[in-house]
């Protein structure tokens, strides 16, 4: 299973760098060996290292995407009014689903804890969109809420920490099913798949609807969108730099990879349009902050016209 925000390994791309099992041999004679402990991929060519090496890097700026708008939202407060509750809702839907075809397909331990992290990531939002909003539209404040929060947070924490354990274990038992019955539950998983670029596909609208509603884009984190950027164009180039090794059929290759590829050009192309949205609102950022500037510390008690009335 690959994923737009995760590219998986491709069985079909390295499996021919296999050697036949003997007796004082390895397994992969002349593969890398870094990427054969991390990933369990036998990578012998220059195509599958940079192939490899750039789907890691944009692995990276999917885990960072996030960080730069959990900061924005604690700095400026007012994350109710700058985030779509849909973006939010959209982006954890995809990575759940993601999750779930990670599982199902028996994916690498460090997929599964990089999955789990995006959405330990997504709840931090989630969690500070549903705060700032009770927060700010009280009257009074409320000091449970702040612990509420916190105890929600720990919970989810010590949860997701355990999970990758739990299913890693468990995914043992996938891989003793029968074979019609592990076809099927692969099926499945690829099915979480493309759900899963679905709803990453989806989750721009209800954002860029909000940025022009508002005209303005104050509040939100571009780095979000820069690194998802990246994160999206780098795993492109992943799967085309890879072309050149493959030893099948590279229109198989293509097709098995096109949803997902389709859902990574959707996203960016939309991220292109967020982009613009900063460019074109941040002269009413501006306009804002010098307005708010230029507003006097004490405003008179009279204006000029009342106080000649007086006299």
């Amino acid at each position: 299973m690959a994923s737009g925000r995760f590219p998986g390994k491709s069985a079909d791309v390295a499996i021919n760098n296999w050697t036949a099992p003997s007796q004082g041999r390895p397994l992969c004679v002349n593969g890398t060996p870094w990427i054969l402990y991390l990933l369990e991929e036998c990578v012998d060519n220059i195509w599958e290292y940079c192939s490899v090496v750039i789907g890691l890097i944009s692995m990276f700026c999917f885990l960072l995407s996030t960080i730069p708008q959990v900061y924005e939202a604690y700095r400026n407060g007012k994350v109710e009014e700058a985030m779509s509750f849909g973006f939010l809702v959209f982006l954890l839907s995809g990575d759940l689903t993601s999750f779930a075809g990670c599982y199902l397909t028996s994916q690498l331990p460090i997929q599964v804890v990089t999955v789990v992290f995006y959405i330990f990531t997504d709840l931090i939002l989630v969690s500070q969109f549903l705060y700032y909003k009770i927060k700010n539209s009280s009257s009074r404040k409320n000091p449970a809420l702040k612990w509420v929060c916190f105890m929600w947070c720990g919970a989810g924490t010590l949860a997701l920490l355990a999970l990758p354990k739990l299913i890693i274990d468990n995914g043992s038992h996938l891989n003793t099913q029968s074979p019609a019955s592990s076809k099927s539950v692969e099926i499945t998983g690829y099915v979480c798949g493309y759900l899963a670029s679905v709803f990453y596909l989806c989750s721009r609208f209800p954002q860029i609807h909000k940025n022009f509603q508002r005209q303005s884009t104050e509040g939100t984190s571009y780095l979000l969108f820069a690194l998802a950027m990246m994160g999206n164009g780098t795993y492109g180039l992943s799967v085309i730099v890879v072309l050149p090794a493959l030893k099948g059929s590279k229109q198989n290759f293509i097709v098995k990879h096109l949803a997902w590829l389709i859902g990574s050009l959707g996203v960016l192309i939309l991220d292109c349009f967020v982009t613009a949205q900063f460019i074109m609102y941040r002269k009413n950022i501006s306009a804002k902050s010098s307005a708010l500037r230029h507003i006097p510390e004490v405003e008179p008690l009279l204006s000029e016209e009342e106080e000649l009335t007086v006299l």
